[in-house]
Parts: C-alpha cells; structure tokens; sequence
C-alpha cells in the first residue's frame, strides 16, 4: 500500500512539474511574442540606436569694432563636410565618392585625410569647409540612400570680413591652430584661432567658450535624439582705437595714386592708432574657411609681399624727415639756438669729402633750414652733435628700437652709435659716417611705425607714446563697453624745453604753409605740419653698376606730420615705397587728414581728386670740379 501511494504522489508531482514546464514555456513564448512582434519596432531601434557621442558647438568669435561703432569683423553661419572614419567601411570609397559629388580633387581630399590620420577615428576630419548649398545638398541626399553614411555636414560659425582687404594687417585673420600652437598653447587639432594681427594677440577675448551636445546616434552615424545640450558662450566683443573713415581714407589715397606702402596715424595725446596701412595687402576671408595651398603658396611667393605688415616689419632710410631728430638733438643740447645761422654755398666739406646740398641756400636759422630742407645746416648740425647723442635723441623720442605696440612680429628700427656699430662690426665709428646720417641717409633704418612714434613725441612736446589698438571690452556681463586702461609706458619721461618745440613746429609749418617742399598737404584753416623726405633704394654708384636691374630701384618717399600746429590731435606718417620723392606722400597724408577734421565737424567727408602729373620744377645744376665728382644729395 504504501509503495502504491508513493507512486501516485510521484506521478501527481511529475503532472505538476510538466504543467508547470508548460505554461513556463508558454509564458517564456508570450514574452517572446511580445518583444519580437508586438515592440519589434521599438527594441529594433533601441538596438540600432547603441551609440552616443558628444559634438563640439563650436563658439562664434567675439565682434570687432572701430572706435565709431563700425563693424570691423564679425560671424556668419557656414557648413563643413567632414569624414567620421569611426563609421567608415571603405574609406577609398568615400574619397572617390565624396570628391565626384562635391567637384573636389580627389588628391585634395585624400591629402587632408592623411594629414588628420594620427587624430581619433570619432573625430570629424574636415575636407570641404565652408561648402556651397550645391554641395550641401549633394551630400544630404546621398546620406539618405546610405551611399555616404561616413560623411557629415556641420553648421559652423565663420570668420567674416564686411571690409574685405581693409586694416588686414591689423585685423590679421584665423586659422587652424599649427602643430606648434597645439603643443605650445594646449588647443585641440582642428580649433580655429588668430594667427596674425589683432585676431592673434586678442585671441583668449575673442575665441569664447565652446558648447557641446550630446547625441544617440545609429549604427551608420545618423543622429537620432540629443540627449544633453551645452550651448557655446560667443567670445568677448573688441572695441579698437582705428577710425574706419580714416583708415579707408589712407587705403584709398594709395590706390588712387598707385603706390604701395605704409601710413600710421596716431593720437599724439594717448598713443591710440588711428590709421595702420600697409599695402598691398590680402583679404582676410581667404583664411576664414581655410585657405588652400595654392591660395597661401601664391600670397608667399608675390614679389609685392602682401602678407608682410609694412608699417612695423619694413625697415629704410629715413631720408630728410631725419632731420627733425637732428634739430631736436642740437637744440635740446646747447649745441646751436633757434636764431643761429649757417651758410649753405651748395654744399659743405667735412673729413676732406664734399657733401652736396639740394641749393644754395645762403644764411639759414633753424626754422628756415626745416623749411627749406637744407642738407647743408643738417650736414653741420649733426657733425657737432655727434653720432652718439644723435642715438640717444632718436630712443628719447621713439625711433630707435620697437614701438611697443600690441601686434605681433614688430621688428626694430635701426639708429646707429659707436657701440652699435663696435659690436655689429668690431670696428669704431668714424665722425664721417655721422654726415650721411645726418640727412637720414647710411646705416640708418627705420619702421613707419616708429617714424609716426617719433613725430608723436616731438607733436606732444617730447612724451614717447606707447601706441594701443584697443580701447574697450564687452565680456557680456550685461555692463556694457568696459574702457580699457592704457598700457604702462616704460619709457622715462622726456620734455623738450618750450624753444626746441616753438622752433620745431615753425619749422615744420613753414614746410607745409610756406615755400617749403610738402605745400601738398596743405589744408587750409587747420595748420598741417610735416616734413618730407626722399630716401634712397641703392646708391648712385649702385644704380650705375645694377645697370638694367629688374629690381625697381627708384627712391622711397616719406611725410610725416602732426596737425594742428599748436595743440595736435593727430600725428602720423605716409611712406610711399618707389615714389622717387618726399613730396609725392604729402597728398596721402592730405587726404586721411581732411577726412579727420571733416569727421570732427560732422561735415560730408571729402572726395579724393587726383590731379594731373605736374611738370617737375627744374633741378639745379650741380657744382663744377670736385664735388662733380661726389655723391649727390637725395630730395628733401
């Protein structure tokens, strides 16, 4: 009996065990059921959707103004094709594919692929920046059939450039960040930054802080929700010292007239730029998207040298303009008075050499020697304040050495001493050399920059400026333009005495106002000041030997001036490179100054008009016997 109950409860157990494995089983197919057909839709994208990725935003850089208001840089939006390898299956393909649907080279493509190898495969190389709406489209719609699943289009804000070439080299412009600035500055491949001007050494206020967002993304790259968004914080907005007018004024004198060179305006009272030319130049926007090799390899092989910034990377002779420091020098150290005067015949002899002058001039003072240029008076001048003190005068009011600006890549002007030259050539200075240098001319070599430094300083009364470019910052606070403090200037303080400046700046008055050379840049009603000067590019000698050089040898041409004569707002240079004379940059320097005071006024601001090539006055002949024999002396 009890074997016999035993097996009926087995057997009853057995039964519940199967029922039990059943409706497992039959719950196990339910579920299965359910997630296979019922949420087929659902967990087959929950499948397809297992990947995430963060996508940098990158943040607009901040806007650049003049001192009026006038946008100088700002944003615009542009779209970048990129290549995510991560997703790529055949990246041959996607070459071949990408560049026929784009009209890219194909070498291009690959070229900006290899170079980008070394980088993480999630990373999106870009190979088509700023692309068309055509390409644009070209793209979508080939993502959509899966033929480029490996390509992305990006939205991206872009440097732009409403004046194009206009204050390019003090603007500068971006560009990717170089191998070195990489490892130097810690930025990521691929971020843009300054590479040059004011875009470069302002460029922590100007890059902002980029966003990111977080997204699901499928198993061919396609976005399918975000998940987190972190929007970018656009870079600080830039107030600078340049006047827009002023500056397209200087531009559009140069072209007018067809010369390259350089002007510099500076307020003689803080040291804000007011004008910073240098020509010819480039356009900006070229760069903004990424400028290609051909692009960059045609700017760098030009013979006119657009990418270098004339106004504080070219060096020469200063020429007659020289002469002020000359005067300054003499008169500051006792070595001649206002009243003293000097007999010009047509030259002077010193150290058994005839130096020629540009006419016999007869008895000059100081005021009429500035006046009238005269090689003779300065000739004497700076033999009897020696080559030393001529050093010393130049630091003082700001031409020898760097400006200080805030631009980079400023290279020193050249003044010549007795130590400068023990050490560069192990010799000693000889007085002889002192004449040359006297008139601008020898070892002398000088920026526009510093040369709009010096008049300046002597336009203020002897106070070396430190010159600024920006005046103001918006960090976006809500606080408005915050006003930026002048740099410290670590120059010590120099005044000249009230003599030295009333006989200066009746001197340069004289040359403007008078029978002197620089009557071009004559305004009437508003005392313009200045001095030209004619600076050679080789010597006679030299010319004679280079024969038929393709070298353009003709002389460079300088005016500096300040204006109004007695409380100057402004000061500045105009450097005309191979414009043969001085007097030639006077109507450059005409033209930004009539614009200045129209602008101050609130009058209409002026029309340029070239006038017709003049006949040159007669030249006088040159004196007979030995000084025939001599170097001749350059125009004023």
């Amino acid at each position: 009996m009890a074997i016999a109950e035993d097996r009926r409860r087995l057997a009853a157990r057995l039964q519940w065990l199967r029922v039990s494995v059943l409706v497992v089983f039959g719950l196990l197919v339910g579920v299965f059921w359910f997630f296979q057909v019922v949420q087929y839709a659902k967990f087959r994208e929950m499948a397809e959707n297992n990947h995430q990725r963060t996508l940098a935003l990158r943040a607009p850089r901040g806007v650049i103004f003049d001192r009026t208001g006038q946008v100088l840089v700002e944003n615009r939006s542009a779209f970048n094709i990129s290549i995510v390898r991560e997703h790529t299956r055949d990246l041959e393909r996607t070459v071949r594919l990408l560049a026929s649907v784009t009209g890219v080279g194909e070498s291009h493509i690959r070229d900006i692929v290899e170079r980008h190898r070394r980088e993480p495969a999630y990373r999106p190389i870009v190979v088509v920046p700023d692309a068309t709406l055509a390409q644009v489209a070209a793209v979508t719609a080939r993502r959509l059939d899966t033929e480029l699943p490996d390509v992305v289009v990006q939205e991206v804000p872009t440097r732009d450039y409403p004046g194009r070439s206009l204050a390019a080299h003090l603007i500068g412009y971006v560009g990717e960040a170089s191998d070195q600035q990489v490892g130097d500055d810690g930025f990521s491949a691929g971020t843009i930054v300054g590479q040059s001007g004011v875009e470069r050494v302002y460029n922590k206020l100007l890059m902002g802080e980029d966003g990111a967002r977080r997204v699901v993304v499928n198993s061919v790259g396609r976005e399918i929700r975000t998940l987190e968004e972190l929007p970018p914080t656009e870079g600080r907005r830039v107030q600078l010292s340049l006047n827009y007018d002023m500056q397209r004024a200087a531009e559009e004198a140069f072209e007018a007239y067809g010369y390259a060179g350089a002007a510099v305006v500076l307020d003689p009272r803080s040291g804000d730029v007011l004008t910073l030319t240098s020509l010819p130049a480039y356009d900006p926007n070229a760069f903004a998207a990424g400028i290609d090799r051909a692009a960059w390899a045609a700017l760098n092989n030009d013979e006119q040298r657009p990418l270098q910034n004339r106004a504080i990377q070219g060096r020469y002779s200063p020429g007659s303009a020289f002469k002020i420091v000359v005067a300054t020098a003499a008169l500051e150290e006792g070595v001649v008075t206002p009243d003293r005067q000097i007999f010009c015949p047509g030259g002077a002899t010193f150290y058994g050499r005839f130096f020629k002058c540009l006419g016999h001039h007869g008895w000059m003072d100081m005021r009429q020697a500035i006046e009238k240029s005269c090689n003779t008076y300065f000739y004497t001048l700076g033999n009897m304040v020696g080559i030393d003190r001529l050093y010393e005068y130049s630091e003082k009011l700001g031409l020898a050495g760097k400006s200080g600006i805030d631009l980079p890549n400023e290279i020193e002007s050249i003044v010549p001493s007795s130590e400068w030259k023990r050490q560069k050539t192990g010799e000693r200075w000889y007085p002889g050399e002192t004449i040359s240098v006297a008139i601008g001319q020898g070892q002398l070599s000088v920026t526009p920059m510093s040369m709009a430094v010096m008049m300046a300083s002597v336009a203020n009364g002897g106070t070396r400026v430190v010159p600024r470019l920006v005046t103001a910052i918006d960090d976006g606070s809500g606080e408005g333009w915050q006003t930026v403090p002048p740099p410290a200037n670590p120059f010590p303080p120099f005044l000249m005495k009230p003599d030295t400046v009333a006989a200066v700046h009746d001197g340069l008055w004289f040359a403007v106002n008078r029978a002197g050379t620089a009557g071009r840049a004559r305004i009437a009603g508003r005392d313009v000041s200045g001095k030209t000067g004619t600076a050679q590019v080789i010597s006679n000698k030299g010319k004679a030997r280079a024969g038929a050089s393709e070298k353009d040898l003709r002389d460079h041409g300088w005016f500096v001036f300040f204006a109004p004569k007695d409380n100057p707002e402004v000061a500045g240079v105009v450097f005309a490179e191979h414009s043969e004379h001085g007097y030639l940059a006077a109507p450059i320097a005409r033209h930004i100054l009539a614009t200045y005071f129209a602008q101050k006024d609130g009058q209409p601001l002026p029309q340029l008009v070239v006038p017709a090539p003049a006949v040159p006055a007669p030249v006088a002949p040159a004196p007979r016997g030995r000084a025939a024999a001599n170097t001749a002396a350059l125009d004023p």
